[in-house]
């Protein structure tokens, strides 16, 4: 369990898989057939771009970059909790 948290914590921040898995279009959906943008390759197709300091789409970069790496963290922990939970001392 703790294994499959900490590669979904690895696969929220890499950038090319999850880019790849769910497309590239701008879309929201709920719907799993039809392209959406993900978080990663928001700020990547973002910062590829000429933006200007202190816009909208500059500190979205910086919001986007943070709520992942609390995405990451938390999970991190759950992982280490069950990994403390579950793990057997030998003498």
């Amino acid at each position: 369990m703790a294994a499959f948290i900490v590669g979904l914590s690895r696969a929220v921040g890499e950038t090319m898989i999850v880019a790849l898995a769910a497309g590239a279009g701008s879309n929201f959906t709920f719907n799993p057939f039809k392209s959406a943008e993900t978080m990663t390759g928001y700020i990547a197709r973002i910062s590829g771009g000429d933006i200007g300091y202190d816009t909208m789409d500059y500190n979205s970069i910086f919001a986007i970059g943070i709520f992942l790496f609390v995405i990451t963290l938390v999970l991190n922990f759950i992982s280490q909790i069950i990994i403390s939970r579950y793990r057997e001392i030998y003498d």
